[in-house]
């Protein structure tokens, strides 16, 4: 099945401003992207969507998009996939249930049954599933990276505790507790005061795979903070981890940025993902 119709999708809470200007834009950039789509679950937005290589050289980038936890579609990340499969790396878009319908952990469950599919199924697509790289943007971000740093998911999942290859969150959330900066705490967390604790990557870690992380010079400051903090997390922990700022963007030119061929961002993950 090619991508999905968003009209298709079970309703989302009413975009944002700032949610609503996204909407528009990465639809306009990935018009005429096509892709692939496979279900790993029953809803609707339990399906994947891969863009393969013309020359696969193995390499898997699995994303997933931002929304507040409460919006976004895999379509939206079909802009990101000609730059990276232009350079032979095989391109997936993660699709999650989103807040309100579903709370935390259920949407980086859903993220940890899409690698799942991944790992099992993308060598049929041109990837190597030695050679899985998981990222996100924004609130995929957040949950590339809680993935990436925790060992409690993979057994049930039926993947090898090594899935993940590395992390490349772009203006990712990496800690809800008191003192984070964020104006509100995220519906997603739902009521248990616990969860702040649980969903924060930064207060969890147990793995540390490489990190490419990534946000825009004009983000949110609070972003920018909890990046940098989180960067000396890992380099404390053992882990290796390469900062990219990427200039002139604010929190949605950051995620613009992941698509520019010529630009930052990718010139580093391709250079990033071959020593890794």
């Amino acid at each position: 099945m090619g991508l999905r119709d968003l009209d298709s999708y079970p309703p989302q809470e009413p975009f944002s401003d700032i949610g609503a200007k996204y909407h528009v834009r990465v639809q306009e950039l990935g018009a005429g992207i096509s892709g692939e789509s496979f279900a790993y679950g029953d809803d609707p937005y339990q399906e994947v969507a891969v863009f393969a290589a013309p020359e696969p050289n193995g390499t898997v980038v699995a994303f997933m998009h931002g929304g507040g936890w409460t919006n976004g579609y895999k379509e939206w990340m079909a802009f990101m996939a000609p730059a990276l499969t232009a350079a032979g790396i095989t391109f997936v878009s993660i699709g999650y249930r989103l807040a309100p319908a579903v709370i935390w952990p259920a949407g980086v469950e859903d993220a940890a049954a899409g690698i799942a599919w991944v790992y099992n199924n993308i060598a049929a697509h041109g990837g190597d599933p030695e050679r899985i790289f998981v990222g996100g943007h924004s609130a995929g971000g957040h949950q590339a990276a809680w993935l990436a740093v925790r060992s409690d998911w993979q057994e049930a999942a039926g993947v090898p505790a090594d899935v993940i290859r590395g992390a490349l969150p772009v203006s990712g959330v990496y800690d809800f507790t008191e003192g984070n900066g964020m104006p509100a705490n995220p519906r997603f967390l739902g009521e248990n005061a616990g969860n702040d604790t649980d969903a924060s990557p930064i207060h969890t870690m147990t793995n540390t795979p490489p990190f490419l992380m990534a946000w825009g010079d004009r983000d949110f400051p609070h972003l920018i903070v909890q990046a940098e903090k989180m960067a000396r997390a890992l380099q404390d922990a053992g882990g290796t981890v390469k900062t990219v700022s990427l200039s002139d963007c604010d929190h949605l030119g950051s995620s613009y940025a992941c698509g520019h061929a010529e630009g930052l961002w990718v010139g580093s993950l391709v250079k990033w993902v071959s020593n890794n």
